[in-house]
C-alpha cells in the first residue's frame, strides 16, 4: 500500500484536484447545494488542500526567519562598529582633557614661577628597585640640562634631581631615593630641616624630614618646601606633606615622614629647571 501511494501520489493528487473542480462546477449548477458526490469529493480533497496550504505557510515562515536573521546579523555588526567608534571618541576626549589640564597647569606654573627656566622632557624609562629610584628623560646636554638640575611635574611639585647627563638623555634620581639630601622648610612655621631618602621608606614611596629643631611645631598635613639655602636648588618647590612625626632611637631628636606631592608612579612628562633666579 505504501509503495502504491509513493509511485502514484501525483496521479492521486491530480484526481483529487479534478474532483474538486467537479465539486465546484456541480455546486454552481445546483445553486450552492452540494450533492452527495460533491460532499464525498470535498471530504477527500479538503485534507489535501489543507496540507498544501500548511506546507506553503511553513516555507514562507522559514524564508522570513532566514531573511530577518541575516538582517539582525548585519545590524549587530553595524552596532558593534558604532560602539567601537564611540569608545574611541571617548578615549580621545579623555586624552584631550588631560592634555588641556596639563597645559593649563604648566601655564599657571610659568606665571607663578617666572624666575624658573623650564625645559620639558618625556619620561622614557623607569628604573625603580629595592635599592634605588630613578628614571630616564628624553633630553640632555643638547638642551642645556646638567647634573644637579631639579625636576618638577606640571604642578610644580619636586620630582627629583638630575644625576647623570648624556647628549640627548638624562637620568633623574627621585626624591625618595636613598641618595637624596637637601634643605627643606616647613611652609607654615618657616622651620628649616633636612630632606633625605631612607631605605625603609623608599618602598613606601616616602622620605624623611630630619634634624628638626627642638620643640618644632609640626602637625600632620604641613607642607614641606625646598629651602633653597646654598643656591644649589631653587627655593619654594613643594616636596610633600607631613604624614607622621616620630622620635629617633636616641630619643633626642624628632623626624617626620613626608609623602611626596608628585605622583612618582605615573610620570609621563616632566620639566627640568635649567636655570633660576636666587630669591633672597
Amino acid at each position: 500500500m505504501k509503495d502504491f501511494f509513493r509511485h502514484n501520489g501525483v496521479l492521486i493528487l491530480i484526481i483529487a484536484v479534478l474532483l474538486a473542480l467537479i465539486t465546484l462546477v456541480t455546486s454552481v449548477l445546483l445553486g450552492g447545494t452540494a450533492n452527495p458526490i460533491a460532499s464525498a469529493v470535498g471530504f477527500v480533497t479538503t485534507p489535501v488542500r489543507n496540507g498544501i496550504n500548511g506546507f506553503v505557510n511553513w516555507v514562507e515562515g522559514v524564508y522570513d526567519y532566514a531573511f530577518q536573521y541575516d538582517q539582525l546579523v548585519e545590524e549587530n555588526e553595524q552596532l558593534k562598529i558604532q560602539i567601537a567608534e564611540m569608545e574611541e571618541q571617548v578615549r580621545q576626549a579623555e586624552a584631550d582633557s588631560r592634555e588641556n589640564e596639563r597645559l593649563r597647569s604648566l601655564l599657571g606654573l610659568r606665571e607663578q614661577r617666572k624666575e624658573l627656566k623650564l625645559e620639558s622632557a618625556t619620561v622614557t624609562a623607569v628604573e625603580s628597585t629595592n635599592w634605588y629610584s630613578t628614571f630616564t628623560i628624553s633630553k640632555g646636554e643638547n638642551m642645556g640640562i646638567a647634573a644637579e638640575d631639579c625636576v618638577i611635574d606640571q604642578y610644580g611639585n619636586l620630582v627629583g634631581v638630575v644625576t647623570t647627563v648624556g647628549l640627548n638623555w638624562a637620568t633623574v634620581t627621585t626624591i625618595i631615593d636613598t641618595d637624596t639630601e637637601m634643605g627643606g622648610i616647613l611652609a607654615r612655621t618657616d622651620t628649616a630641616a633636612i630632606l633625605e631618602g631612607d631605605f625603609a621608606l623608599m618602598g613606601e614611596g616616602k622620605l624623611k624630614l630630619s634634624y628638626l629643631p627642638e620643640n618644632t611645631d609640626l602637625v600632620s598635613g604641613d607642607e614641606v618646601l625646598t629651602s633653597g639655602r646654598g643656591g644649589v636648588y631653587p627655593a619654594g618647590l613643594l616636596v610633600g606633606t607631613v604624614d607622621t612625626v616620630h622620635t629617633d632611637d636616641s630619643g633626642m631628636t624628632r623626624y617626620a615622614i613626608i609623602t611626596p606631592s608628585a605622583d612618582l608612579n605615573n610620570l609621563q612628562q616632566v620639566f627640568v629647571i635649567t636655570d633660576f633666579d636666587i630669591v633672597e
